[in-house]
């Protein structure tokens, strides 16, 4: 077992706080001294610039890691099949809805990694559904969340 942690700091400042209309960017620190801005997502309800739309929302958040854990574990199960990957880029999309008990959540998460590779030995399609079906199994995060997480291969 591990524990990983994350900081996350906001502070009202001078801001009105009671009618609604404090800022919503804020911090997340890493321990490996990152620093992200964070915020709400820009919407009707909480516009610019109560929300900062440079700021990573926590949506997005849940999508990027998604996305990462996948890929990290794809890598390395390319790696140990003699595998050489070039480049890696997903392009992935999460979608916000209510999910069968009503509440509000990421519902779906569609991962598509587009892959090339270099090297005499080159994955055929089976191979690269493999790799995929093994990356998501192995991923943690992917094993943490409820949403249903697809694999659209590029």
């Amino acid at each position: 077992m591990s524990q990983h942690v994350a900081v996350v700091e906001w502070n009202r400042g001078d801001q009105p706080f009671s009618d609604n209309k404090y800022g919503r960017g804020h911090d997340w620190r890493f321990d490996g001294g990152a620093v992200v801005r964070g915020s709400s997502a820009p919407s009707p309800m909480i516009p610019p610039p109560l929300s900062e739309e440079a700021a990573v929302d926590p949506e997005e958040a849940l999508v990027a890691a998604l996305s990462s854990c996948h890929m990290l574990f794809f890598l390395a199960y390319a790696r140990k099949d003699g595998f050489v990957v070039d480049s890696y880029r997903d392009e992935a999309e999460g979608t916000l809805g209510k999910d069968e008990r009503g509440k509000m959540s990421i519902t779906e998460v569609v991962l598509r990694p587009a892959v090339t590779w270099s090297g005499d030995k080159q994955p055929d399609a089976a191979a690269i559904a493999d790799l995929h079906h093994r990356a998501h199994d192995a991923c943690y995060i992917a094993n943490s969340v409820r949403a249903e997480v697809k694999i659209e291969p590029r």
